[in-house]
């Protein structure tokens, strides 16, 4: 067992394994991405990377986006972010190819 993974937030397992971006509970199966520490104010993607505007990002899960009828695919490059903190907790604007401009959470991204 790794000592910095954190338990599962659904069965508190302590066996959690990371599986690419994500961490997986074999107990009970669940998926989540981390929350990235944030220091200083500097936002980072899913797997601690700091991130910056005009960064490429890559979606790290599939996600539903309402008036879509395919959302976002995990694996979807997004070019040119611009970073807003303090609008929720959705701290990326940017502007995802056949979707048009969104905001998304910085945990369910990748810096490319």
């Amino acid at each position: 067992m790794d000592e910095t993974l954190p338990p599962c937030p659904e069965c508190s397992s302590e066996y959690t394994y990371e599986s690419g971006a994500l961490l997986v509970c074999p107990e009970c199966a669940h998926e989540w991405t981390p929350e990235p520490p944030v220091e200083d104010g500097v936002i980072r993607d899913s797997v601690g990377n700091a991130l910056a505007d005009g960064d490429t990002v890559v979606v790290v899960k599939n996600l539903k986006v309402k008036g879509s009828p395919t959302g976002i695919k995990a694996g979807t490059k997004v070019r040119n972010i611009r970073l807003v903190a303090g609008v929720g907790d959705h701290d990326i604007d940017c502007k995802v190819d056949g979707i048009g401009a969104m905001q998304l959470k910085s945990n369910v991204v990748k810096k490319a």
